[in-house]
């Protein structure tokens, strides 16, 4: 007899209820859905869709002539591209002169506005009576809505009868004629000066928020040991900020580079050459020459160069961090 006939009789034990093929979803699955739903359906509507559109669009000759009807307007694949990169011509040397002076006018801007944000902030990390008085002053720009701050500085900006020239050549007495500012080589300055007084105050808000994470128990052991403040803020301060710096100046950069506002308000459509920046060029490329078609293959290429430099900005970073 085989030992499984002489195994005594146990019970099996019950065979579980066999389980659908397809896992029951719990209750509220949606909601998450739900909630993204909306931000998903703005993100398409303001930026993917006009995004694409653009890109359509710098592939046709879409002139004033098809404006009506878009459809009709001939397929001319990279013939735009073309134009606008083609240096020789008219439409190619204007971009590229244009490129130059929205670089410099950027590195201009970001550089100064980093420096005041610095400063300020450093200045204002060591409590003091009054500082959060000051803390205020600072902010006022970055709190002014955007066009009432442009346009106060635009009348201040009057040959005749704005507030800098009355105070350089009037308060201070300076020699000479008063100079238009709006106008001409001085143009530039004029925009500079302006984008800095936008600009530097959110740096002074992010580099703020910044050291507020710096313990001050490493600035006092360093002080111990001798190190002067300046050596403090090359040592420790720097150091500490870097992942701070690291978005401050792209955001930075990419905020000044594509600066519409501030120009179209100060110069309005008559932009003199000295502040001719790219995003009004194009702009100017498209709605006062009415070929949209190539207006919309200058700004395919901005897009691209602003995603190219991006891109190199966090590839040298993170490899500097690694190696670290």
């Amino acid at each position: 007899m085989s030992a499984t006939a002489l195994r005594p009789n146990t019970p099996r034990p019950a065979t579980p209820p066999a389980t659908p093929t397809g896992r029951r979803r719990r209750s509220g699955w949606w909601l998450p859905y739900a909630l993204l739903a909306p931000a998903v359906l703005f993100e398409l509507v303001i930026h993917v869709i006009p995004m694409v559109t653009g890109i359509w669009m710098s592939l046709l000759r879409l002139t004033k002539a098809f404006i009506a009807n878009w459809g009709r307007a001939p397929f001319v694949g990279g013939q735009n591209y073309g134009v606008a990169l083609d240096f020789n011509g008219a439409v190619g040397a204007g971009l590229l002169r244009s490129f130059g002076i929205t670089v410099a006018f950027t590195v201009l801007v970001v550089g100064i506005a980093w420096v005041l944000g610095m400063a300020a902030a450093v200045a204002l990390q060591r409590p003091f009576r009054g500082r959060a008085l000051f803390r205020t002053l600072f902010l006022v720009p970055y709190a002014l809505p955007m066009y009432a701050g442009i346009i106060a500085w635009k009348f201040m900006l009057q040959k005749d009868t704005g507030a800098v020239n009355h105070f350089l050549y009037d308060n201070l007495g300076l020699g000479g004629d008063k100079p238009f500012w709006l106008i001409g080589d001085n143009a530039f300055v004029a925009i500079v000066v302006v984008a800095v007084w936008r600009l530097w105050p959110f740096a002074f808000l992010m580099l703020m928020a910044g050291l507020q994470s710096i313990p001050d128990d490493v600035y006092e052991a360093s002080a111990v040991d001798g190190a002067k403040p300046f050596r403090q803020w090359g040592s420790i301060t720097l150091p500490m900020l870097r992942p701070v710096n690291m978005v401050l100046v792209l955001v930075m950069f990419l905020w000044t580079f594509n600066d519409f506002n501030t120009p179209f308000v100060l110069f309005g459509n008559a932009q003199p050459p000295a502040g001719d920046l790219i995003s009004f060029h194009i702009y100017n490329a498209s709605f006062l020459t009415w070929n949209f078609g190539s207006g919309a293959a200058m700004s395919v290429l901005l897009l691209l160069f602003l995603l190219v430099v991006t891109g190199l900005y966090l590839l040298v970073l993170n490899r500097r961090s690694k190696n670290a």
